[in-house]
């Protein structure tokens, strides 16, 4: 027998072991074909209709590849088509924001001191907004500006800016950077499901039916596909953010992630220019160590204000305070936990609270809960080694607590 809160958490981690997977193979093969297509070499002897051609060589043998640049003359008896990667990514990552953010709203998505919203309120808006970057995006590229890639994104940036400065409006900063992960990635993944593999579907319609396919369409394909290339780093920053209170947790977060995305295009501007052969752009380096060294000063300059203490508690929150067993867990959580779980932690070495959780109220512990549960009472994840010296008898009690205020059901293993 399981309680419901140990199978969530481990549905979580399955999830995100999926993300990760998913994420890995698909910006894997997304950077491989950037490399590729900046690496083509003209050369003597390439087939008609052929841009370019490269050696490569991995496991043992040497590989020839030649592109075409809408398309060949023939339809090829087989072609592989790289999409699930991207599709697979989005819908996992979008099932790990609802376990995580939408069943825990209360912990990881609402932020009481910033806007006051139901739980119902934030999922929509969270849902709600994911789509907004897409259709604003998606009118720019169809615009004039798509013969003006600089000044597209240089408007992107800004979309991207502004909507990072929303989030933190309504989430908590843990969510927004977050949200702004995910906002992203919906963009990206759009680029590849509604206009990418649309437009080579019809270069491979054309083929079938004997017609010289319009270089339009691949023309169109490469400059989603170069947006997507600048995209990425900054996505991978935006979804580990949420276990560095250092990111989330500042009161600019959004300008930390304004950073993030400027440091994406330098990295990938050094990387593309490598791979197209070109004199190195050492600069780059340079840059983007003072942008990171920026992101370092805006993390230090002050947390994010906490809720108000008197801030009405959730009736959830409310039966933790108010349950038999709760005077024994504050006196475990402030002994064992609140030297680093502080706005000013008293452990050498620790600059912020792990995570950004704060257990110096009873407010606070309440709004914990679950975490305390998982990490110190079923296990003995926290503290670190146990250096505080959580006693067996000491765990019990939280387990307990827990168990007791929330009426944790049991489910069949």
């Amino acid at each position: 027998m399981m309680d419901y809160v140990i199978l969530h958490d481990w549905a979580s981690f399955a999830i995100r072991w999926l993300h990760v997977i998913t994420a890995i193979a698909w910006i894997g093969s997304s950077f491989y074909f950037i490399a590729l297509d900046l690496g083509l070499q003209r050369a003597p002897g390439l087939p008609q209709g052929a841009h370019g051609e490269e050696w490569q060589v991995h496991g043992g043998g040497f590989y020839h590849i030649t592109k075409y640049l809408v398309a060949p003359e023939r339809m090829p008896e087989h072609l592989t088509w790289f999409k699930w990667e991207s599709y697979a990514t989005w819908l996992s990552g979008a099932a790990l924001l609802m376990v995580v953010y939408w069943a825990q709203a209360e912990l990881f998505l609402i932020d009481p001191a910033k806007m006051e919203l139901s739980v119902r309120a934030a999922i929509l808006i969270s849902a709600a907004s994911l789509s907004i970057g897409w259709l604003i995006y998606d009118r720019l590229c169809k615009s004039e500006l798509a013969e003006r890639p600089i000044a597209l994104m240089l408007l992107l940036f800004v979309l991207l800016v502004v909507m990072a400065w929303g989030y933190d409006q309504v989430f908590t900063g843990r969510a927004a950077l977050l949200h702004l992960g995910a906002f992203t990635a919906t963009i990206m993944t759009a680029n590849v499901f509604f206009i990418i593999m649309p437009n080579q579907r019809i270069v491979v319609r054309d083929l079938k039916s004997g017609r010289k396919p319009n270089p339009k369409y691949g023309k169109i394909a490469k400059l989603r596909s170069t947006h997507n290339n600048y995209l990425t780093l900054p996505v991978v920053f935006l979804m580990l953010s949420n276990h560095y209170p250092l990111a989330f947790a500042s009161r600019f977060n959004w300008l930390i992630a304004a950073l993030v995305f400027l440091m994406g295009v330098t990295i990938r501007h050094f990387f593309n220019t490598k791979h197209a052969r070109r004199t190195w752009p050492w600069w780059t380096w340079g840059v983007t160590a003072l942008l990171f060294a920026g992101v370092v000063w805006l993390s230090t300059v002050g947390t994010q204000a906490l809720p108000d203490e008197e801030a009405r508690l959730s009736a959830r929150e409310q039966a933790l305070v108010a349950d038999p067993h709760f005077e024994r867990v504050r006196d475990v959580v402030f002994s064992r936990c609140s030297m680093c779980h502080a706005a000013e932690p008293g452990w050498p070495g620790i600059a912020t609270a792990p995570r950004g959780v704060m257990l110096e109220t009873d407010a606070q512990i309440a709004r914990a809960a679950r975490g305390i549960y998982l990490q110190a009472g079923l296990t003995d994840a926290m503290p670190p080694a146990n250096v505080s010296y959580i006693e067996p008898p000491e765990r019990a009690v939280l387990r307990d607590w827990f168990r007791s205020a929330t009426g944790a059901r049991l489910a069949a293993n």
